[in-house]
């Protein structure tokens, strides 16, 4: 049992879980920051929330591989990259190397998905009807990311969806979920990470679109179609971020501590020059910096050849992190200052 529990989390991408912990561990404490009642019980609440938001994730991530070997069966992968072009070719290699089955993993998505909701409906029982329709609209949104008949992520809208999802609908969930209310000041905060983790997805799709563009898988980038538009959308999901938090500095909702979030631009702005000289010149390499945050076995990274992908998507990855933590450090000295 601990075996399959293993094999399958590893291959639900445990590796993209800061996407959905680190806003929903955010929350939590901007719910312990600045929410007058909050106790254990609202802190439990909390946790819940948290990993119920991990586990759903997680089944997403299975839900999403289920569908794309249906409909494409990731073999186009290898072809891609047989024909010099570069394509990363580990996307559901369990099911390509007969590992598993789709069934089996149907399952397994299912399992993942029913923890999140048995989660929500401990929350429901708790805050009332207003978390079943946010835990009803993610699970929705979650299975038609990929799956039919809407398959949104083919139609150019995963990454919107995503960052709607973790960032506004999932911080504005755990947020009530800890505090039984709404507050606006977290809108200024949510819509920023919602788009710093779809910059995560989106950056992905800017170096997968060839060969996404070549089996027709609509992701956005294949959406935009043209590479100099997609450089002025990622620059706009970069630094709107920035400006969303000043925006809520100015108008009252955020004390100007939160300001301290610019100490990560300058990693913002290399994440942006390393996606420029991909698209212009994806041949090109480019070593680690430790400011760039962790980077995992590096060294095996580089020795499957993947070093031009995750340097970026990992940059990316650790933006967001990194964004959240200083955004829960203000929060925690705010509240004991």
């Amino acid at each position: 049992m601990i075996k399959t529990i293993r094999f399958w989390f590893n291959n639900a991408r445990p590796q993209a879980l800061p996407q959905s912990m680190m806003p929903a561990v955010t929350t939590l404490f901007l719910a312990f920051g600045w929410c007058d009642c909050f106790t254990w019980r609202e802190a439990l609440i909390a946790i819940i929330a948290v990993f119920g938001a991990m586990a759903g994730h997680l089944g997403i991530n299975l839900f999403d591989d289920y569908f794309d070997f249906k409909v494409k069966n990731t073999f186009y992968r290898e072809n891609m990259t047989h024909q010099g072009m570069r394509a990363r070719i580990k996307k559901c290699d369990y099911l390509t190397s007969g590992q598993t089955t789709l069934r089996s993993l149907l399952i397994a998505a299912c399992v993942f998905s029913a923890i999140a909701l048995i989660g929500g409906l401990i929350i429901f029982l708790r805050r009332g009807e207003v978390i079943l329709y946010l835990a009803m609209a993610a699970a929705i949104l979650g299975i038609f990311y990929s799956g039919p008949p809407l398959r949104l992520s083919y139609r150019g809208l995963g990454e919107l969806l995503i960052g709607l999802m973790f960032g506004p609908m999932l911080m504005t969930g755990v947020y009530y979920a800890a505090c039984g209310t709404f507050n606006p000041s977290v809108l200024f905060i949510s819509v920023p990470i919602g788009l710093l983790v779809a910059n995560v997805v989106y950056i992905h799709s800017i170096m997968d679109y060839e060969p996404d563009k070549q089996v027709g898988k609509m992701t956005f980038a294949v959406l935009l179609g043209n590479k100099k538009l997609m450089l002025i959308t990622l620059f706009f999901i970069l630094f709107i971020s920035y400006g969303m938090i000043v925006g809520g500095v100015v108008t009252g909702y955020l004390s100007g501590y939160y300001l301290s979030v610019f100490i990560t631009l300058p990693a913002a702005i290399s994440l942006y020059r390393l996606v420029f000289q991909f698209v212009h010149n994806p041949m090109r390499t480019f070593s680690p910096r430790f400011w760039m945050g962790p980077l995992g076995n590096w060294e095996g990274i580089k020795s499957v050849g993947l070093d031009w992908f995750m340097i970026r998507w990992l940059l990316a990855r650790n933006l967001l992190t990194f964004f959240c933590l200083i955004i829960i450090v203000v929060t925690l000295l705010l509240k004991f200052i």
